[in-house]
């Protein structure tokens, strides 16, 4: 019985990772290591991985049909956990078309394999709050409408929703998709906020501040994602003809939306340095909002956020110094 693990070297992928193996469970992880952000990172997450007995790693590009094919070939996987995605909003307005081969191609790829599973019980996926794009209904609702997105990443998420969905509809595979709300924490990406500005603070530069401030986000701790993503792993959605496909989506945040002054705040206050500040208008694809309602994950997955941001990033930065040796 086999976990396979898509993005196991990204920051949600090697923390969901670490849970899997501490529980027990055989691992089969599957990252390219692409250059969109530092390499040496993933090669230090996947370092604190790959001595696990019960972890294997491929590095291949998911949207490599043939060599994903091969690498799953002659296992025995009984759940798919698919994290992998060119992810970042800002850089899909650069690099359009790594966006559509790795989160469109790459997800049908993903699709196929899981059809080709004899004992395929569940497939987790990762989507995005981004596919709300400029909503004006707050707490955002999986029931609200996500046809207007605001960014190129934002639709390929919300495309990979529909393709999941048809194959739910057509070959009977249940699914879960999973609405990331702003995830941080150790290991975390050099491309967020929470990154870019512990960085500048502790080198002397200027952090750039989108809309002028005017921004809230749901940011969310990456040991609560886990257990979000681990509990739908072990709850697919029932085999009942009256309820439709297999298939569902749910939001997975904090609930409790932080202005991004507080965010600096909370910084300044862990590092004990104040950040200077260059004030900037919004940026395209950029949504002023996110807050998530979590009434239906509580409900069916009893999901519960338990790490505030005067937690949450005390935790990063104290990791952030010992992996710079700063």
């Amino acid at each position: 019985m086999v976990v396979l693990l898509t993005g196991a070297a990204g920051f949600i992928g090697y923390h969901t990772t670490r849970r899997l193996l501490s529980q027990g469970e055989k691992v089969v992880g599957i990252d390219n290591v692409n250059s969109y952000y530092s390499t040496a990172l993933k090669n230090s997450r996947l370092s604190e991985l790959l001595d696990h007995p019960n972890f294997s790693f491929y590095q291949i590009d998911i949207a490599d049909r043939i060599a994903m094919e091969e690498s799953v070939s002659n296992l025995n996987v009984t759940s798919i956990i698919h994290l992998a995605a060119k992810a970042g909003v800002r850089y899909s307005l650069e690099n359009p078309f790594a966006y559509i081969e790795s989160n469109l191609m790459g997800h049908m790829v993903i699709l196929e394999l899981a059809r080709q599973q004899d004992n395929l019980e569940h497939m987790i996926y990762a989507s995005s709050s981004s596919v709300y794009g400029g909503n004006s209904k707050i707490p955002f609702s999986e029931t609200d409408s996500v046809d207007n997105p605001a960014s190129l990443y934002a639709a390929t998420k919300k495309s990979d929703e529909l393709l999941s969905l048809s194959y739910s509809n057509l070959y009977d595979i249940p699914q879960t998709g999973l609405r990331f709300f702003t995830v941080y924490g150790p290991w975390g990406r050099p491309d967020m906020a929470l990154w870019l500005f512990t960085e500048a603070i502790l080198e002397g530069r200027p952090i750039r501040v989108f809309n002028h401030g005017d921004m809230r986000r749901d940011f969310t701790y990456v040991d609560d994602i886990v257990t979000g993503v681990l509990a739908a792993r072990d709850k697919p959605p029932e085999n009942n003809s009256a309820a439709g496909p297999r298939h569902r989506i749910y939001n997975i945040g904090n609930s409790h939306p932080e202005h991004l002054l507080r965010l600096i705040e909370v910084i300044e206050d862990s590092l004990g340095k104040k950040a200077k500040r260059i004030l900037e208008p919004m940026q395209p694809g950029d949504i002023k909002e996110t807050y998530a309602d979590l009434t239906a994950i509580q409900r069916d997955l009893g999901f519960q956020p338990t790490t505030n941001i005067e937690d949450g990033i005390p935790r990063f930065i104290s990791w952030y110094r010992d992996y710079h040796k700063t």
